[in-house]
């Protein structure tokens, strides 16, 4: 019987990891700060921060002595994108939509509960969804969440029952979010039977959105495409009738060109 994958891990690196995803929700972070968040000592992070700062992966500034990530951080980015086909063969189908819709459009992805936004594109307007390209959302509070968990899997809906909703409240972003978890699953039973989300000022007051889901060769969800913009062009009458249509039809393109047969 093979050994799990945890039983090989080395502690340094998951701590260098650990350091350089703490960079998520602050552009920068010095030796302190970032001694209290990962629980190490301030020499062990500095020497983490030494050899991440060697390999352009971390950079300090000459005005605060605070460091943030470096340019190769970028370059790793970019180099996922030209390498990871969802990415590569959601971009046109991204544009497609902004073209027709011209609202900003996402691809999504779950990781650990959380969304993460892969790509976006905006379109060119003056009042437009602030591009998330890399950034994380929680699932209650978000149409991707919502789309990313209820059309997945069984086991993945049991999981975030048990590892989320579970061990306590959910946070509330906006006074529209759903914190109530029977409610919120009650939203995830109607998601999937529709195969479609929306949120309505949930994650963000003012900005409505919708998203589909993705589905690869396996006929498993493997993301979700979304179009946001502020409410007053997307009522939730919209929405449903305008937005959806649209999405839905660019979300099975996307399906198809990846390999799904359903």
């Amino acid at each position: 019987m093979s050994k799990p994958k945890s039983d090989y891990t080395i502690q340094t690196v998951n701590n260098a990891l650990r350091l350089l995803e703490a960079f998520y929700e602050e552009a920068e972070l010095g030796v302190s700060e970032l001694s209290r968040r990962l629980g190490l000592h301030k020499n062990n992070v500095f020497r983490l921060l030494a050899t991440l700062e060697l390999g352009g992966y971390v950079e300090q500034s000459t005005d605060t002595d605070r460091y943030r990530l470096g340019v190769r951080c970028l370059e790793l980015g970019r180099a996922y994108a030209g390498s990871h086909s969802l990415v590569e063969r959601a971009r046109p189908v991204l544009g497609k939509l902004v073209e027709e819709l011209g609202e900003t459009a996402h691809l999504g992805v779950l990781r650990d509960f959380e969304v993460v936004h892969l790509d976006g594109i905006q379109p060119q307007r003056l009042l437009v969804t602030a591009s998330r390209v890399g950034q994380r959302l929680p699932v209650h509070c978000s149409a991707l969440g919502k789309v990313l968990v209820a059309c997945a899997k069984a086991s993945v809906l049991a999981s975030y029952e048990r590892d989320v909703v579970s061990e306590g409240p959910l946070q509330a972003v906006t006074a529209s979010t759903v914190v109530d978890g029977a409610k919120l699953f009650d939203q995830f039973q109607t998601v999937a039977g529709q195969g479609y989300a929306i949120d309505l000022g949930e994650c963000e007051s003012g900005l409505n959105c919708a998203a589909a889901p993705v589905y690869g060769e396996n006929s498993e969800i493997v993301g979700a495409l979304s179009v946001s913009g502020p409410s007053f062009r997307l009522s939730e009458d919209c929405l449903h009738s305008d937005v959806m249509p649209v999405l839905i039809a660019a979300a099975h393109r996307l399906s198809a060109a990846l390999g799904f047969k359903g």
